[in-house]
């Protein structure tokens, strides 16, 4: 274990955990010394990555979070405190992606991933901060990461539900942060924005790329997300799950209200 971003003797609550992104930052966070709760809508994925962990020396916990459920957010804050022994640090990753043309996205289908990408912040900032805070059951500070993307600080084709649900993420953690850091919390928030990361839901960019027109074929449509990207690679879980370990650690001491870019360049272009 290196001591450079060391999380040993700090507890972390990871959402949407199971899969993809989020249980790469659950084995990071796990790896780098923390506690660890693991938490998604998925029990079954959520305890055998536990049990796994577990196997190689580490200690989670696992737990089934709804994470536009106000009540099952206060369950699972309060049993963390209770198994873990506190919370430092909490991993806002669970997330949905619509995709499709504004002209053509139904209410409904915005409304849900709406529903689930920017409730499930605002209750994980709002629950885990009144833990965090010098009067809350953990009561040591921490470090609060929410999970964004690129689509919340560029324009991408096809991407107006989900990437106007990204902003907010991006917005509310700069609102957080600034009101925490005022009030004497002691809890740092910051945003994370991958780029295409090589996971299911990336892969869905791609079939949206096809169906709104802007290639005929998912290879073709590959390419052109690839043009887009400076460095000419899609990214792979472990590069946002680094950030996010940095983020939770004391060497991140001074950043927050910030957007964490994982995205080989795309913004920058």
């Amino acid at each position: 274990m290196s001591d450079f971003a060391s999380l040993k003797g700090k507890v972390a609550l990871v959402t949407g955990s199971a899969t993809g992104i989020g249980a790469a930052c659950a084995r990071e966070l796990a790896c780098a010394g923390a506690k660890l709760m693991i938490t998604d809508i998925d029990l079954a994925g959520s305890k055998k990555l536990s049990e796994e962990l577990n196997s190689e020396g580490n200690t989670t916990f696992f737990s089934q979070l709804e994470v536009s459920d106000e009540r099952a957010w206060q369950r699972v804050i309060s049993e963390t405190v209770m198994k873990c022994g506190g919370l430092d640090v909490l991993v806002n990753n669970a997330g949905i992606y619509t995709g499709g043309l504004l002209v053509d996205n139904p209410l409904e289908a915005v409304r849900r991933v709406h529903q689930i990408n920017i409730d499930s912040v605002f209750l994980g900032m709002k629950y885990a901060a009144a833990a965090m805070q010098p009067s809350g059951s953990a009561g040591n500070g921490g470090s609060i990461i929410n999970l964004s993307s690129v689509a919340g600080l560029i324009g991408v084709p096809g991407h107006s539900a989900y990437g106007s649900t990204k902003g907010a993420v991006k917005s509310y953690s700069k609102h957080a942060a600034v009101e925490f850091a005022k009030l004497g919390y002691g809890v740092r928030v910051n945003s994370v924005h991958p780029g295409l990361i090589d996971t299911n839901m990336g892969a869905k960019v791609f079939d949206d790329f096809v169906d709104i027109g802007l290639a005929p074929n998912l290879e073709d449509a590959e390419q052109v997300v690839l043009q887009m990207i400076p460095m000419a690679k899609f990214g792979l879980v472990q590069d946002v799950a680094n950030m996010v370990r940095f983020l939770a650690s004391d060497e991140a001491q001074y950043c927050t209200g910030a957007e964490f870019v994982v995205d080989g360049g795309m913004t920058a272009s």
